[in-house]
């Protein structure tokens, strides 16, 4: 499965010494230009109420005839936005965040397990795409939702520029796009 896109809404702080209930299950099965996308929901609860939810796009990659109209899912903004930062991503980076998180999946560790996947080189963690741009972002800890689309593996080591705009974030080298996201801050929009 390929992981495409996130939400995650965050509806109140919960203190870390709270048990969590949580619950995970598959919502939807939508067709897909490549395949059939699934969206999987977790939710985490605290003494019943909820406090936090995500959830993900993962495509199963098969023949199709599904076509998906222009700009249907995850469309990228229309205006470019204006280049932060630039980050050098180290050829272990997929080693480093897959100790921390558990997530050994072989296409993310080594060069010669990615091609067995066929990637050409490791790729980085789409999730730590998605953390490390809104750790980059001013005061992260006001932001209540995040949506955040995967459009291309970031393969490593790679020299990558974090743009961002207001609400607005993106992810790419060269011209070519990694990442597209978008946050709510407190106090912003309805609530979810």
């Amino acid at each position: 499965l390929v992981h495409t896109w996130i939400e995650i809404t965050r509806h109140r702080a919960a203190p870390v010494t709270d048990p969590l209930e949580l619950t995970v299950y598959a919502d939807a099965l939508t067709p897909h230009r490549r395949g059939t996308e699934v969206t999987m929901v977790t939710e985490a609860r605290s003494g019943g109420e909820l406090v936090w939810e995500s959830r993900s796009g993962y495509l199963s990659r098969r023949p199709t005839t599904t076509t998906v109209a222009p700009g249907a899912v995850g469309a990228a903004p229309a205006t470019e936005l204006p280049a932060v930062a630039e980050w050098r991503l180290p050829g272990d980076l997929g080693r480093r965040y897959g100790a921390v998180s558990g997530d050994r999946n072989p296409i993310h560790l080594y060069p010669l397990t990615a091609r067995l996947f066929g990637f050409p080189r490791a790729i980085a963690h789409g999730m730590w795409t998605v953390a490390r741009c809104l750790a980059e972002a001013d005061d992260p800890g006001r932001i209540r939702a995040v949506r955040a689309d995967f459009k291309a593996p970031v393969l490593l080591p790679a020299t990558v520029t974090y743009a961002a705009d207001g609400s607005g974030f993106r992810l790419r080298s060269g011209s070519r796009v990694h990442l597209t996201g978008s946050t709510t801050r407190e106090g912003e929009g309805a609530d979810s």
